[in-house]
């Protein structure tokens, strides 16, 4: 097995799924907390419009993507303040927009075609080029910074907003940041998962973790591993047999949270019994991390 090295693009494909194995858990997590799940989703439609973009220009599609879904993660944030009961509207407009802009624009780009898009869409680990594994290795490191270095300002926030602007935060610059950085992860998972598949990676993991812990910290840990097995797994898979990148990861995500929840009966008695000697260990912030 260890010939799967011995392909340059197979080295950026691997380097490239531990990278979003990594990351994507890592925003994941904010999103289940928020119960935000499907955000990646509509972030996933909005970036087509910038990967049509790249090929307009003529120029790398992993930054024009990250540019608009940037822009459109603020956008959907902007929606969800101030949109009230027409909020769900605007957001549909907003996503299918996304997609028909991009389906537009790749039309009229010199070589373009609706196939791109198609690439962009479900991932191809053969399309990870040296530029585009430095923007990922880049875009990564920014988003496990933020993820990691402001994870109590961001748990407080997606947990308790409104006791979370009492204690002083900057409730909407986070919620800014946080809608940005799951942007920048939806565009950096673009070449491996795809544009409408990188969500199953930044919810599942995290959903699976949940089955079998309790703590903040100790579910981060494990949906991040859950993350870079399933990424790297499914994109050796896809070299071997031949079958999409992107859905064969999330096939696997999916394998791993029917596993956990298997196991879930068993590490409820054994947390029974535990604590029926002893009170059981707090989170990070004392509360447990519960998605929907």
């Amino acid at each position: 097995m260890i010939e799967i090295l011995d392909y340059a693009f197979m080295q950026r494909a691997l380097l490239a799924a531990l990278l979003v194995g990594i990351a994507a858990p890592a925003v994941g997590i904010y999103l289940v907390q928020r119960h935000q799940a499907i955000m990646g989703d509509g972030i996933g439609h909005i970036a087509l419009t910038g990967v049509a973009l790249g090929f307009l220009l003529s120029t790398n599609a992993v930054w024009t993507a990250v540019l608009v879904a940037a822009a459109g993660a603020v956008a959907i944030e902007l929606v969800r303040w101030y949109g009230k009961a027409r909020g769900d509207i605007a957001l549909a407009m907003l996503f299918y927009g996304g997609m028909a802009g991009g389906v537009m624009i790749i039309n009229l780009a010199p070589g373009g075609s609706t196939g791109d898009l198609l690439t962009a869409m479900f991932g191809s680990i053969t399309t990870v080029s040296p530029e585009d594994v430095t923007a990922i290795v880049v875009l990564s490191c920014a988003v496990l910074a933020i993820c990691l270095g402001l994870r109590r300002q961001l748990f407080a926030v997606c947990q308790d907003e409104e006791f979370a602007r009492v204690t002083g935060l900057p409730v909407k610059l986070l919620n800014l940041l946080l809608a940005v950085t799951a942007a920048v992860t939806v565009t950096v998972a673009m070449r491996v998962v795809g544009l409408l598949l990188v969500s199953a990676l930044m919810v599942i993991p995290v959903a699976a973790a949940q089955q079998v812990t309790r703590g903040f910290a100790v579910t981060l840990g494990l949906s991040v591993v859950l993350g870079v097995l399933v990424a790297l797994s499914g994109t050796a898979v896809s070299f071997y047999v031949d079958v999409p990148p992107g859905a064969t990861i999330v096939l696997l995500a999916i394998a791993a949270f029917a596993v956990l929840a298997a196991l879930t009966p068993a590490v409820a008695r054994r947390r029974a019994r535990l604590a029926a000697r002893s009170e059981p260990s707090g989170m990070l912030e004392g509360e447990p991390v519960r998605g929907g």
